[in-house]
């Protein structure tokens, strides 16, 4: 089996469906792309403690293609946070033949701002 993760918690869990295929059979990397700023978002609205917004999406990869009956998993953690801004390391690992390989599809960087109640920067609130 070969394996990305080390038995961590994926952010999302999903199945892409017949729509999200491309001519080639594959599934569009809009899709995958898609997955990824949503789970990115829930990790960094939760350390923003509120709203974010996504304002960069860095070192982008797409590794191998991912299929119709895979079930592709989203793992993300902090990278870094700067005074308005998180950065979120993400990662996709599809799951194949009914769970018996794991391939890495796809990774990257995606950086969020925190926002105020005026959808303006904030600063990242700080544990003292």
């Amino acid at each position: 089996m070969t394996t990305g993760t080390s038995r961590r918690d994926p952010i999302l869990r999903v199945a892409p469906r017949p729509g999200d295929i491309n001519a080639n059979g594959h599934i569009f990397g809009g899709w995958v792309l898609s997955q990824m700023d949503i789970a990115s978002g829930i990790v960094a609205a939760r350390e923003a403690e509120g709203a974010v917004a996504t304002v960069a999406i860095d070192s982008m990869e797409f590794i191998a293609p991912i299929l119709l009956h895979d079930l592709i998993s989203v793992y993300a953690e902090v990278e870094r946070i700067g005074r308005t801004s998180i950065a979120i390391r993400i990662e996709v690992i599809a799951t194949r033949d009914r769970g018996r390989e794991e391939v890495k599809v796809t990774e990257g960087l995606f950086t969020f701002v925190a926002l105020d109640e005026n959808h303006r920067p904030r600063p990242v609130k700080r544990d003292a």
